[in-house]
């Protein structure tokens, strides 16, 4: 199997590439596609940079140039209820874009216009592997659901309980729906997995530099863990 591995940060697979066997780097796109193995699984660990366009054209690039399997997005997200904290991780069955905005022609907000489906549903296999994964983790809670994607970073409380009134979302981040809706288009299995970092409804968002270590390191935890059994 060949797995692509997407960051959107260089923190987010920085550990990631200690551990692996490389073999060769390609650089595209200004991108720095990292090849070789881990666990005897070949892979791909690339940082993508943030947002949404960087985010597809390097998920698009990994699926022609690299020929990858399947792709896991992996890294870190706002919180959007309450009670999910610093620390939690979101593993998402599905994801939507939540500043796509066509609601003037009719749509929902969300959705891209005449695309055949609303959301981006990650691969249940994939997701059953983080989810076994997940049950190790200590002091954090894991959750499974929606997660909403947008190049916009918020802390603003109000619009961040829209969202989760609007598309009732679990966690908040700028990559993962891009990188879904590419793997949608391209048929190719993917998941796209969170670790918060904070959370403007409860306030951890003042705290987003601390708390994003704790975030990290459990994102890499959990993706090491992956490919072992994988």
């Amino acid at each position: 199997m060949n797995i692509g591995i997407i960051g959107a940060m260089q923190e987010e697979v920085e550990e990631l590439l200690k551990i692996v066997e490389a073999e060769e780097n390609i650089i595209k796109a200004k991108m720095e596609f990292n090849v070789g193995k881990i666990y005897d699984k070949r892979v791909v660990i690339v940082t993508s940079g943030i947002g949404k366009v960087n985010a597809a054209v390097c998920t698009q690039i990994l699926i022609d140039d690299f020929k990858v399997d399947c792709i896991i997005n992996v890294g870190i997200a706002g919180g959007v209820r309450e009670d999910i904290y610093p620390g939690d991780v979101i593993i998402a069955d599905n994801l939507v874009q939540h500043d796509i905005d066509t609601s003037f022609f009719g749509d929902r907000i969300g959705q891209v216009p005449r695309l055949d489906t609303f959301d981006f549903k990650c691969d249940e296999r994939l997701v059953s592997v983080v989810n076994d994964v997940c049950k190790d983790i200590k002091n954090s809670k894991y959750y499974k659901g929606r997660i909403v994607s947008g190049d916009q970073f918020i802390a603003d409380v109000e619009k961040l309980k829209w969202i989760s009134s609007e598309f009732g979302a679990l966690g908040c981040e700028m990559e993962g729906a891009s990188i879904a809706h590419v793997c949608y288009l391209n048929q190719i299995p993917f998941v796209v997995i969170r670790s918060v970092s904070d959370n403007a409804i409860n306030g951890t968002h003042m705290e987003y530099d601390k708390f994003k270590v704790i975030a990290l390191k459990n994102s890499f935890n959990i993706i090491n863990s992956m490919l072992k059994i994988m």
